[in-house]
């Protein structure tokens, strides 16, 4: 049997939107499948600035970030692609323009305006992370790779998107949240790039998610492990049916795989 690549995503996967953390059953299963001479990659909409936490958690060997916008192997950036600083610039305006706020997300860090929100909910996340940096976002210089936007009933979706279209894909990730990647990027670009640099064949890579903008990999992937609390659109793509992450979702699910 060939190796395998395992793929996850971070967020109601990997770590418990309950807790907090990853399981202990799961860091056990992922060095298992290490030790086995399988891959472990993180896979992730998070840009690799804000994956510092989940780093340090889980030994892997290596991060695909920012919705297959970057790839990160041992500290070092071996792929990347950014909005161009021109359009960058014509996003953030837009962004204001038509009734949103957002965050600008790069390898380096994820910037928001200086001002306080009308957003109760940007402002709820920028009170409860730290990770958040307030004095960048009108530098002309500044480049990014993604952004995320909030909405309200004063917001114009359909001018923006319009706006948005043809080089920016926008993911509905419900409560007026929009998660917005340059087109032609994705969880499931990163994964053939990978796949492809490590020279495995698509049958052996497992992919493992639950939300929205993990829907490119389960349609990619022909082993598409969904967590029990998912998003249902994944659903038609999913060939394993998971544990929640709390209950040893990852562990039981890579054991019944035979991937332990």
């Amino acid at each position: 049997m060939g190796r395998k690549a395992l793929f996850f995503d971070v967020d109601g996967t990997l770590l418990s939107e309950v807790t907090h953390t990853v399981p202990d059953s799961a860091l056990e299963a992922l060095a298992a499948t290490r030790r086995a001479g399988n891959l472990v990659f993180i896979n992730s909409g998070r840009t690799y600035s804000f994956l510092g936490e989940i780093e340090s958690m889980v030994e892997c060997d290596g991060l695909l970030c920012g919705c297959g916008t970057c790839v990160v192997e041992n500290g070092k950036v071996i792929f990347q692609h950014r909005i161009s600083l021109e359009r960058g610039l014509e996003i953030r305006k837009a962004i204001l323009r038509y009734g949103f706020d957002g965050i600008l997300e790069s390898t380096e860090g994820v910037y928001v305006r200086k001002e306080r929100s009308w957003m109760p909910s940007l402002n709820a996340m920028r009170d409860r992370e730290d990770f958040l940096v307030e004095d960048r976002w009108e530098e002309e210089t500044l480049e990014y790779d993604k952004f995320c936007v909030f909405a309200d009933a004063n917001s114009d979706r359909e001018g923006f998107f319009r706006f948005l279209l043809p080089d920016i894909r926008v993911i509905d990730r419900g409560n007026d949240f929009y998660e917005c990647v340059p087109a032609g990027y994705s969880k499931a670009t990163a994964i053939d790039w990978v796949l492809g640099h490590y020279g495995i064949e698509k049958k052996d890579a497992y992919v493992f998610g639950d939300s929205s903008n993990d829907l490119p990999m389960f349609e990619y992937a022909e082993n598409a492990v969904l967590m029990e609390v998912h998003d249902k659109v994944l659903e038609p793509y999913a060939t394993f049916v998971t544990k929640r992450v709390e209950d040893g979702g990852i562990a039981w699910a890579m054991e019944k795989l035979g991937l332990i």
